[in-house]
């Protein structure tokens, strides 16, 4: 078994240094599942022209959201999926076997937010003290609203959470069924465009905004070839969408049917980059993991050190951080 890794290893490499990755046959390398949050890393690769020459077949599935992608992370439904810093402590929470296995940074101008409704009387988080949040349960918006509460001396006993999907959380922030919304792009710039909402705060400072790219324990170790090129398509497609803002954002508007206009201010807008998986980064979502914990989310505490293989900087970054 390990000669037999080994030797595709090899293979995978000679071919793509020589150009030739057509020649090892999608036969010999298992199928790659990849979970797919609303078609994100799908159109990105496809944009970017990083699903052409794959020597594997990359089996994509979709989830409305990041709570059903890690349940099916957690089932072995899936290989890798790519998760927020709240949904992947969720995951890890309920016993699955994951590993992150590569992180890419985001840097925008309302990356997560708390929104309110443009005449809504509200004007610091203070002021949020017995009001209505809407947000997913469990997700990095959730996350979101209890950091800014305890920044402002409140907690979450202090608000009523409304958990709903998106598409609903926007008609009831504006109807004005909720005081607030703790949301993510794209959703931040459309409600901001269209709807006129006010960002409370932004998530900026108060996030890593880190998208994690989770494996299961069993692919990390029958499908680490694929694995490896899977991340290393990402990564160089990130790098693309970075470069070419309007021909990413007309790919996420066809499958979103939000307007270009508004995914053209959303990708001009972020900056996306790899990170490399460190003890930073893991303090980070241990502190994530331990918010929850302390408020009752997460039934026990949970080391989330064990949810990381930093093997894999050794091929994202070959020199200066390898060794992180």
């Amino acid at each position: 078994m390990v000669l037999t890794l080994v030797f595709k290893r090899l293979l995978l490499g000679t071919a793509l240094t020589l150009g030739l990755a057509g020649i090892v046959a999608a036969a010999d390398l298992q199928p790659l599942r990849v979970a797919n949050q609303k078609s994100t890393i799908k159109a990105l690769l496809e944009a970017s022209g990083e699903t052409r020459n794959v020597p594997y077949a990359i089996q994509w599935s979709e989830f409305p959201s990041a709570s059903p992608l890690g349940e099916a992370l957690n089932a072995g439904a899936v290989d890798v999926g790519a998760l927020g810093d709240a949904p992947y402590v969720f995951a890890l929470g309920a016993g699955a076997s994951l590993k992150v296995v590569s992180i890419i940074h985001a840097e925008g101008r309302n990356t997560t937010a708390l929104l309110v409704p443009k005449d809504s009387p509200i004007k610091t988080v203070a002021d949020l003290k017995g009001k209505k949040i809407v947000t997913g349960r469990g997700s990095i918006g959730h996350y979101l609203a209890i950091k800014a509460l305890a920044g402002a001396g409140l907690s979450t006993q202090d608000v009523q959470f409304i958990f709903l999907l998106p598409s609903e959380s926007r008609l009831v922030l504006d109807n004005g069924t909720v005081d607030a919304w703790a949301t993510w792009d794209p959703y931040t710039t459309v409600v901001t465009s269209q709807s006129q909402a006010r960002v409370l705060v932004s998530g900026n400072r108060l996030l890593s905004n880190h998208l994690y790219f989770a494996a299961t324990s069993q692919a990390i170790a029958d499908k680490r070839v694929q694995l490896d090129d899977f991340v290393a398509r990402v990564d160089r497609a990130y790098a693309w969408a970075n470069a070419h803002p309007d021909a990413y954002a007309a790919a996420q508007a066809k499958i979103t049917g939000l307007p270009l206009a508004v995914h053209v201010e959303v990708a001009k807008d972020t900056h996306l980059s790899p990170v490399a998986i460190d003890d930073s980064v893991i303090s980070g979502l241990q502190a994530t993991a331990d918010t929850y914990q302390k408020e009752g989310l997460l039934p026990r505490r949970i080391d989330v050190s064990q949810g990381f293989d930093r093997s894999f900087n050794a091929t994202r970054f070959p020199t200066s951080q390898a060794s992180r």
